[in-house]
């Protein structure tokens, strides 16, 4: 099921109109995440992508929930953190990711959120140092969710899209 949420998550990517050509590769799956490669605007991209292990709140519905980090190596992007959250974040608002003692917060965007520039590679090592990622949010009609992602892998996910994306 990862895989296909990754898949048509790939393809509808939020941080650039994605026009995916072909089908994603599969990389390989590492305990909880997996990692792909792409191509996007003819350009080769690889993203590492999990869902929540638990997902919270008194919500009725709710679409499907992925936290992405990507290479856009043409870019000269790498390891950008998006989170899909399956609704549409409340107007202004923030998101607020977890990981031990450290905290990031991400601005929203529809149902998406994102981190300012420059405190992507923070996240992504702290994503690697720990265990679990708890990450809150809350939607348009004011319901506050809180999903919590296991990072077993991560750092398998990390070297491989790593590989697969050489600067």
């Amino acid at each position: 099921m990862i895989r296909y949420t990754l898949l048509i998550l790939m393809l509808a990517h939020a941080t650039a109109p994605a026009r995916a050509q072909g089908a994603p590769e599969l990389i390989g799956q590492f305990d909880d995440w997996e990692a792909y490669t792409a191509i996007e605007d003819g350009a080769k991209i690889c993203y590492m992508g999990a869902e929540p292990l638990k997902q919270e709140g008194k919500y009725t519905k709710r679409g499907r929930v992925v936290l992405l980090v990507t290479h856009r190596p043409q870019d000269k992007e790498r390891g950008v953190v998006s989170i899909t959250t399956g609704y549409t974040y409340k107007k202004d608002s923030t998101a607020k990711a977890q990981i031990g003692s450290n905290s990031f917060e991400l601005f929203t965007a529809g149902g998406h959120a994102f981190l300012d520039e420059g405190k992507d590679p923070a996240m992504v090592q702290a994503m690697i140092r720990g265990a679990e990622m708890v990450v809150t949010g809350t939607s348009s009609r004011g319901t506050l969710t809180t999903d919590t992602y296991s990072l077993k892998g991560v750092t398998a996910a990390w070297k491989a899209i790593n590989q697969a994306c050489k600067p």
